[in-house]
Parts: structure tokens; C-alpha cells; sequence
């Protein structure tokens, strides 16, 4: 196959068109641009961006999700929930924490500026959300994504202390269940979500769960607000002590 060129008009082809085989492998489309309609129909069809210039939509095979019900929580990660005395916030520091996403050291850095600015648009239109964790004041880990009906596409995470990252994801996973959501898109398995229960399937269950969860409402919003609380308060479990 060979990816479909796009123009000024909004549209994607079938992610099932995607680039089979080689180093392109997944890759759907190229051209188009990173505004807000835009980003947000990829979502909806099954597509992220993964370069600026030229832009690239691609759709893997197999796809990397968070079951939320199968969430792992590790000994060591019980343990820094419970002790670390972090604080956690939600939607405080959007922009600071795709900046560090873009810093942290890792193989193949693809948050380039445009993608940063392109992100914070998402954020300001209320459909990309993020978590933050502090250390007296520093923040230390984050996670960052795009909230599409029930879905919620994971982007990229950092940490700057002992499993700060896990434990930004594990209140996201947190907030996504009492939210309504039902699909969690990590693209790809990486080590560190592996530990988490990240697993593969293929893009044609990926499509199917996908066309559920955006028609499904759900909201990153808790009926509290966004205080912040305390890393402990969600995770008590004495078992793991």
C-alpha cells in the first residue's frame, strides 16, 4: 500500500489502508496539518500523528491500550502511592508537561515544537488533559493525552523521580473510570507500560472498541473539581504494605 496523500480538505482514508510491511509499516497518510479539527478526526478514525514536517498519521498494527480493569499495581509502586506524600493534579500544568515529555531522554524524540503548540491548542479547546505530580513545589512526573467521547489517547509521559510517571498514570486511569471512559490507547507497548498491564490487539478489535468508546460521553472532570489531593488517597491497601 502507499499512503494516501492529503490536501486542505478534512478527511482520512481507512486506517485498514495502512502501510503493511517495512520500516513505514502503519503509516496511513502524509500531508494535512496539525490544526484542532484536524487532530481530532484522526482520533475518531483510528489515526495519531507521529511527525511535523512532513506531518505522518499512521495506524499500527497490532495497537497498544490500558485495560483500566487490569490495571497493575506493583509492590514498589504501592509503596511510593502510599508514602511518596506527592501531590496530584489534574489539568494544572498542561503545556509543562508535554515540555518535559519533549525533554526526556528516549530514543526517537517526535514532540517537536509544532506538535507542543498544536497540543496546547487541544488542551485550551478541552479535549487534551494531563496529570501532574510535585515534589514540594517541582514537578517530577506527568502524563498527557486527548479525550475523544470514551476514549482517551494516551501521548507521552516523563518522570523525574522513582516511578512518578506510573503514579501519573495510575490516577489518570483513576479519573478515566469515574469519568465513563472505556477505551485507553497507548498505540504502542512499551517496557514501562508493559508493567503496567499495557497489552497488543489488532487494529480490527482496536477500530471496533474505538467506534464505542467515541460515541460513548465521558469527562476527564471529577465531581470534586481538580483540587489537588495527595498520591496516597486513591491507593490504600494494606496487603501490599
Amino acid at each position: 500500500m502507499t499512503p494516501a496523500v492529503l490536501d486542505d480538505r478534512l478527511w482520512f482514508p481507512d486506517p485498514r489502508l495502512a502501510v503493511k510491511r517495512g520500516p513505514h509499516a502503519g503509516l496511513v497518510a502524509v500531508g494535512g496539518d496539525l490544526s484542532v479539527p484536524r487532530l481530532l478526526l484522526a482520533y475518531r478514525s483510528g489515526l495519531f500523528p507521529w511527525t511535523a514536517d512532513p506531518v505522518t498519521w499512521w495506524s499500527p498494527e497490532p495497537r497498544g491500550i490500558i485495560d483500566m480493569d487490569r490495571f497493575r499495581v506493583s509492590r514498589s509502586l504501592a509503596r511510593t502511592l502510599r508514602k511518596c506524600g506527592w501531590e496530584i493534579t489534574f489539568d494544572q500544568a498542561f503545556r509543562e508537561v508535554v515540555l518535559a515529555c519533549a525533554t526526556a531522554p528516549r530514543p526517537g524524540g517526535w514532540i517537536s515544537p509544532e506538535f507542543v503548540a498544536a497540543y496546547t491548542e487541544l488542551h485550551r479547546a478541552g479535549h487534551a488533559h494531563s496529570v501532574e505530580c510535585w515534589r514540594s513545589g517541582e514537578l517530577v512526573g506527568g502524563v498527557y493525552g486527548v479525550a475523544v467521547g470514551g476514549l482517551f489517547a494516551g501521548e507521552s509521559m516523563f518522570r523525574r523521580a522513582t516511578d512518578a510517571s506510573k503514579v501519573a498514570l495510575f490516577h489518570l486511569v483513576e479519573r478515566l473510570r469515574a469519568g465513563g471512559f472505556t477505551l485507553f490507547d497507548t498505540q504502542m507497548v512499551t517496557p514501562a507500560t508493559a508493567q503496567i498491564g499495557a497489552v497488543e490487539i489488532p487494529r480490527t478489535e482496536y477500530l471496533r472498541r474505538l467506534a464505542d468508546a467515541v460515541a460513548r460521553p465521558a469527562t476527564c472532570k471529577s465531581h470534586q473539581g481538580d483540587a489537588i489531593q495527595t498520591a496516597k488517597s486513591l491507593y490504600t491497601n494494606p496487603a501490599d504494605s
